[in-house]
């Protein structure tokens, strides 16, 4: 069983920025690849940003140019940088971790709220 454990979330002012991180109880290689999602109240979790075992890197449009998501394979971790925040950003953000062979793993998420 593979453990993720999201910190970093916060409340902010627009414009501001966040890092979150996902710690992994497991190698980061036995996972194929390494996605964000986030969800508000009431909605669907939506997908944010993938990061596979090669580096390659998508976003969802509505946070091209203002998220970064990356890797540290060394220490286990995952990162969602996030920049020029606006308030339809807030959102429980979870980190997910997807197998071929295992399936998804999912963290509990944390709360990032974007307000003035």
């Amino acid at each position: 069983q593979v453990q993720l454990a999201e910190s970093g979330g916060g409340s902010v002012q627009p414009g501001e920025s966040l890092r979150l991180s996902c710690a992994i109880s497991s190698t980061i290689k036995s996972l194929s690849m390494m996605r964000w999602y986030r969800q508000v109240l009431g909605g669907q979790r939506e997908l944010v940003a993938t990061i596979t075992g090669s580096d390659v890197t998508t976003y969802a449009e509505s946070v091209q140019g203002r998220f970064t998501i990356s890797r540290d394979s060394a220490k286990n971790l995952v990162f969602l940088q996030m920049n020029s925040l606006k308030p339809e950003d807030t959102a429980v953000y979870y980190c997910n971790g997807y197998s071929y062979v295992r399936g998804d793993f999912w963290g509990r998420g944390t709360q990032v709220t974007v307000s003035s």
